[in-house]
């Protein structure tokens, strides 16, 4: 088996500034603020709550060449991080094709071989012209709620058997010409994607914003010069790689190993196609770091839990080391770009489910790639463990859908894990982890605009690992369908439970019930392909609750205490779990001495 090798590194030492500090600092802030006025406009100007709600999108602006100068750093990492490799994508499809870029141009593309993440997040690229010289362009992701699959939704697509199933392809194609639209493919769009008004609304609100993100660059150029903006981007790629290769070389050289599993498809008789390895080698040499992924489970060629390895694999990588390595309470704001990631080398054999070959599916990618995080971070965990929490508990998406008046709907729900206990603190409830930091849907949102009763939105009650400082709980989501419909559900974490760290508990998993009104029910897997259900049916999701961190009974009484005044816990498990003693409503401090003592 082969091996893809992707290194960002420079191959050059830190040249001296080029512009001074001052003007530097005032370029950088300019190319921050474009790409977070880029988000705060595509939120505004979308349909979905998908994106107005969940911010499940990406801004970003690049050099010609497609290095990152900026991101939008309220939006998802998993949007924004990967749109270098979108323009990537971009260039090379039109070089092949013999095509050039003009002014004017709009092009769209979601080729998750060609740099896209996965087909649902479409990008849309706006080519940055001076006096007819290509400078960099301005982008925006978002995820679609349907992008053409076999069935409604762009999650939940989890029976594909590869990329022709997953959906519409666009790769590198100009919606908008020298400044005149492109109707025909306008009219395919509109054609072939359910809930269209939604879907191609969102399509057009991306397309303004990225033509806004131009100006708003091609401005900043015209105020400082060309060389000046330029000069001062070099300086700040330079600035994050030595921030980065500092950071890396406060670790000890070593290798740190970590293995951790995903569930796969349960409810299949190939054992195959189930209890999946992700491995992680952190290879520490001075100031660079080799992410090796030797000993991950072989690609499944006809089920789409594979991960790209250019959209998806190396901005988890990427992401985890720069967020524990650079901690922003630690070092403040610094410039997101492409120099964070030149210390950092990934290897991925060929034909694992972290280096898919085409036409392996690969749109259900985002389950395993948090878990690909999640396992980084396990890795770590043996060179800064004051820096990581324990195991997170991933997420889940649901894509929900029926007819209503003769219109097709389509709404996708992302279902919030939970992080680790960390040291020093207790790990965050009801969040969405690791790449993913989408925002909770409101249930006024939900009920609203849908035939569905959000009847239960409330924390676990007494599951929540146990540590010194305990893991996040997860969520119970309950909900009715107040119409016939269907649901299709992309998850994981129904089988192996989130880890802990340093004598603190595991987590506990998540689960999916569906309450039948005519009586009866069924639990189901984590990954649910289309599934029809009848007004009055209740979908009950319990969210992974994630990993203790050390020893329960280290963790402060009172917080225990909080704990169960809260009802989060029962005084039984507080004295069981962490040896504290609590009658009435009260803490016994002189039997919880005498029980600790007695461990």
């Amino acid at each position: 088996m082969s091996e893809t090798t992707l290194n960002a590194h420079s191959g050059h030492a830190a040249a001296p500034t080029r512009v001074d500090p001052v003007t530097g600092a005032v370029i950088q802030g300019a190319l921050e603020n474009i790409a977070v006025e880029m988000g705060h406009k595509l939120m505004r100007m979308s349909y979905s709550s998908i994106i107005r709600e969940s911010e499940d999108f990406g801004t970003a602006l690049t050099d010609a060449t497609g290095r990152q100068l900026c991101e939008c750093k309220m939006s998802t990492p998993l949007q924004s991080g990967p749109i270098p490799g979108y323009v990537r994508g971009i260039l090379k499809q039109m070089a092949a094709r013999g095509e050039t870029l003009q002014p004017g141009d709009v092009i769209m593309h979601n080729d998750p071989y060609g740099g896209a993440s996965h087909g649902p997040d479409v990008g849309f690229a706006v080519p940055v012209f001076l006096d007819g010289t290509l400078i960099g362009f301005s982008v925006t992701t978002a995820h679609h709620l349907d992008i053409g699959a076999l069935t409604p939704g762009s999650t939940g697509i989890v029976d594909a058997v590869d990329t022709y199933a997953e959906g519409l392809q666009f790769k590198a194609i100009k919606v908008v010409e020298a400044g005149r639209r492109n109707e025909a493919v306008w009219s395919i769009l509109r054609d072939n994607i359910r809930a269209s008004a939604l879907v191609v609304g969102d399509m057009e609100a991306q397309v303004q914003t990225a033509q806004i993100g131009a100006e708003r660059f091609l401005a900043l150029v015209h105020q400082h010069s060309l060389k000046t903006v330029m000069d001062a981007f070099e300086d700040l790629l330079d600035y994050s790689e030595r921030l980065m290769r500092n950071a890396i070389s406060a670790l000890p050289d070593g290798d740190y190993s970590a293995v951790t599993h995903i569930d796969g498809f349960l409810d299949d008789a190939d054992p195959s196609r189930r209890d999946l390895p992700i491995a992680v080698t952190l290879k520490v040499r001075g100031d660079s770091i080799t992410v090796d992924l030797t000993g991950t489970a072989p690609q499944l060629p006809d089920k789409p839990i594979n991960m790209p390895l250019v959209g998806t694999v190396d901005i988890s990588i990427w992401l985890t080391l720069r967020s524990i390595l650079l901690d922003s309470v630690v070092y403040g704001s610094i410039p997101q770009n492409e120099g964070l990631s030149r210390p950092i080398t990934i290897v991925a054999p060929r034909g694992t489910i972290a280096n898919p070959i085409f036409p392996a599916p690969v749109i259900a990618r985002f389950c395993p790639g948090n878990a690909l995080a999640d396992t980084v971070m396990k890795a770590l965990a043996q060179a800064v463990p004051q820096q990581v929490s324990a195991g997170i508990g991933n997420l889940r998406v649901v894509a929900f859908s029926g007819m209503r008046e003769g219109q097709q709907w389509v709404h996708m729900e992302i279902l919030e894990g939970s992080y680790g206990g960390r040291y020093g603190s207790d790990g965050m409830d009801a969040v969405d982890t690791l790449f993913a930091n989408t925002r909770n849907n409101p249930i006024e949102d939900i009920e609203s605009h849908l035939p569905i009763r959000v009847d239960r939105y409330e924390l676990r009650h007494n599951a929540m690992a146990a540590g010194r400082t305990r893991g996040g709980i997860g969520t119970i989501r309950e909900f009715t369908f107040l119409d016939d419909g269907a649901f299709s559900v992309e998850g994981d974490g129904h089988r192996y439970r989130p880890w802990g760290y340093d004598g603190g508990d595991d987590g506990f998993q998540a689960s999916l019930k569906l309450v039948h009104k005519a009586g009866g029910s069924e639990d189901l897997v984590s990954k649910v392909p289309y599934h029809k259900i009848r007004a009055g049916d209740h979908l009950i999701s319990e969210g992974p609750s994630g990993g203790g961190y050390g020893n329960p009974f280290e963790r402060d009484p009172e917080s225990v205490l909080s704990d169960v005044l809260e009802d989060l816990i029962s005084a039984e498990i507080a004295e069981r779990d962490y040896g504290v003693v609590i009658v009435a409503g009260r803490l016994d401090g002189t039997a919880t001495a005498a029980r600790r003592a007695a461990a």
